[in-house]
């Protein structure tokens, strides 16, 4: 077994909590992203996991074993970091073969398992040259050799894209995913990045920084398209998505239909039962950019019209960006290149109601 298991972790400096009532599950082969804002803790996560940070509370485990007090070399993982953090005087294949020759593997073995993953990785022709002479591409691919020729249980990256240019993040992705799905090594991958996550990973953990009112750092766990289509709470509804999910206070009315300031709508069918107990109060819809469009839009059968001034445009090339001012809330909506609005003019968009998401505006918890 080489799962990894978070049993009610907890990680505090002195008085400051980091990361509270971990509690979470990868499984055995799986390609779990850690995802998340600056400071949310996924990074210390990773780093519990290595060994390279003490559990303040509760066990982590590796496979069935409570790896608290497992010094970091004796884990079998291996961990690739932000900076590759290659030695300089050393070539590629000396760079690859580091660890193996620590463990005084013998020579002819070493070299036939840097010269495997060096063709796995395409680095076959690189193998004489020092990292000076690499592309940032090709010194994370050596980064990613290095970990893979120990053949750990598990591999443990931190956010190692990052440093790459928009064109080699696209492609290392591709590389990852392939490289992982051949060899079935658990991963965890820790980014803060929401399109890494949702393309990398078979579940995505997401991660919110810690506030008086939050008693665990964990949000949702899921895979990709379970979070994005039901988002447990605001947070995650924000976070997971570009661009981010519209978010409107709207009054459920004694009809049963919501209110807001420039338009009133019927709340989707499975949610009419969870809203009986908000008649006369206030609740948060959220809209993705998507259900947000071109009026007139026969797919969609429960439309509210929305009539406001163009604040913002961004136009992509096949779709343009807008954003509306409806009442007191900005919308974003996604609309076709056929017509490019002016900034200010009045436009006329439509809203599908039966893709709204609702929301308690006290604990930001979805319903329905």
């Amino acid at each position: 077994m080489s799962g990894i298991t978070f049993r009610g972790v907890g990680k505090r400096y002195g008085d400051v909590r980091v990361i509270e009532g971990l509690d979470l599950v990868v499984r055995e082969h799986e390609f779990m992203v850690l995802v998340g804002p600056s400071g949310c803790g996924k990074t210390t996560a990773l780093r519990l996991i290595a060994g390279l940070e003490d559990v303040s509370a509760g066990e982590v485990l590796i496979g069935d074993r409570i790896v608290n007090d497992v010094p970091p070399k004796d884990r079998d993982v291996a961990m690739v970091f932000q900076n590759y953090a290659l030695y300089p005087h050393m070539t590629v294949r000396e760079n690859l073969g580091f660890a193996l020759a620590l463990r005084r593997l013998p020579p002819l073995e070493i070299r036939r398992t840097v010269e495997e993953a060096a063709a796995a990785l395409g680095l076959t022709a690189l193998l004489e040259r020092k990292p000076r002479a690499l592309s940032g591409g090709q010194r994370q691919r050596v980064a990613l050799g290095r970990a893979l020729v120990r053949k750990p249980v598990a591999f443990l990256f931190d956010e190692p894209l990052s440093n790459l240019d928009a064109d080699l993040r696209v492609q290392m992705r591709a590389e990852l995913s392939t490289l992982q799905q051949r060899l079935r090594t658990t991963t965890v991958y820790v980014t803060h990045d929401q399109v890494e996550a949702m393309t990398l990973g078979h579940r995505i953990a997401v991660f919110a920084p810690l506030r008086a009112d939050l008693t665990t750092t964990l949000q949702q766990v899921g895979t990709p398209l379970e979070v994005y289509d039901r988002p447990d709470n605001v947070f995650v509804a924000r976070f997971i998505g570009t661009p981010a999910m519209n978010l409107v206070t709207m009054t459920v009315g004694s009809d049963g239909r919501l209110v807001g300031a420039g338009f009133s709508a019927a709340p989707p069918p499975d949610a009419v039962a969870s809203l009986k107990n908000y008649v006369g109060r206030n609740v948060l819809v959220g809209l993705r950019p998507e259900q947000v469009g071109e009026p007139g839009n026969t797919a969609w059968s429960n439309i509210a019209a929305l009539r406001g001034p163009v604040e913002i445009i961004e136009t992509l090339g096949p779709e343009i960006i807008v954003h509306v001012r409806i009442g007191g809330d900005l919308l974003i909506a996604r609309l076709s290149t056929r017509r490019t609005p002016r900034l200010g003019e009045i436009i006329e968009v439509a809203a599908n109601c039966d893709a709204m998401h609702l929301f308690d505006p006290d604990s930001g918890r979805r319903l329905g």
